[in-house]
């Protein structure tokens, strides 16, 4: 187990349901990044937030996922991000979270956005986005998964929570508020991935992604509206120290989710 872990945050512009496009896009950017263990891209890297499922769809042996596997063993880091994986007969918007041995765990997203109709265009997941690197215990979540505390709440003692997303500039205020109410009521790193631009359905992306620490204090950032990322050594211990201290985790409430 280590007790440290990089991670990178990008945020980056997308191209409209152009997987090469972003694919050369995030390779250059990618390639200029320095020595980390994770790199999060935003929700939907390879096409933008779109709802034509069945048209950006691709297995689990496509090209999206190779290109990830490839990027990883390059970087000797993890990549991670969501596409649109079809499987079963069923679309989703699946978080991949793929190691440079190749290893792919995953997470599919659970609450669909109905606002855009992602709920008719996408299936939803069951699965419980709880995964293991380096010792380290990650949760996967979704953008849309942020409103929703109860299916954050941290009652299996992960150490980082992962949104990706494409949340608009028009509720900017609510994701800025609810990651850092995420890490202070989970006494955990919380991670928030934003692309920035203007998408297909004309609705504009301000960035805002940021990396909290177990206190909610804003430990790393980008610049809003720009094209960059962030980098922060998260250590593991402070936080069990932390927790240790103060107890919070040991007060709350005990229950399980029911699908």
């Amino acid at each position: 187990m280590e007790s440290q872990l990089t991670l990178t945050a990008l945020q980056t512009n997308l191209f409209w349901e152009d997987k090469q496009k972003n694919w050369e896009q995030l390779g250059r950017q990618i390639e200029g990044l320095s020595l980390t263990d994770i790199i999060i891209l935003p929700e939907m890297f390879t096409t933008g937030f779109s709802m034509e499922a069945e048209k950006n769809a691709e297995s689990m042996e496509g090209e999206t996922v190779q290109w990830m596997q490839q990027w990883a063993k390059k970087k000797n880091a993890v990549i991670a991000g969501s596409t649109v994986i079809k499987e079963n007969n069923k679309c989703y918007n699946r978080f991949l979270f793929v190691s440079p041995n190749g290893e792919i765990q995953y997470y599919d997203k659970r609450h669909t956005f109905t606002l855009a109709g992602e709920d008719k265009a996408y299936a939803t997941g069951e699965n419980s986005g709880l995964i293991d690197h380096k010792g380290w215990k990650i949760c996967l979540r979704v953008c849309y998964d942020l409103r929703f505390p109860v299916w954050g709440r941290n009652t299996s003692d992960y150490d980082v929570l992962i949104y990706t997303a494409n949340w608009p500039h028009k509720r900017i205020a609510a994701w800025d508020t609810l990651l850092k109410a995420r890490s202070i009521e989970n006494m955990s790193y919380c991670v928030g991935v934003n692309r920035i631009g203007t998408d297909g359905s004309d609705l504009f992306y301000p960035g805002h992604t940021a990396i909290y620490d177990y206190m909610g204090e804003k430990v790393g950032s980008t610049k809003a509206e720009e094209q960059d990322h962030t980098t922060v050594k998260m250590d593991r211990d402070k936080m069990l120290l932390a927790r240790q201290k103060l107890n919070f985790l040991n007060d709350r409430d005990r229950f399980t989710i029911q699908s």
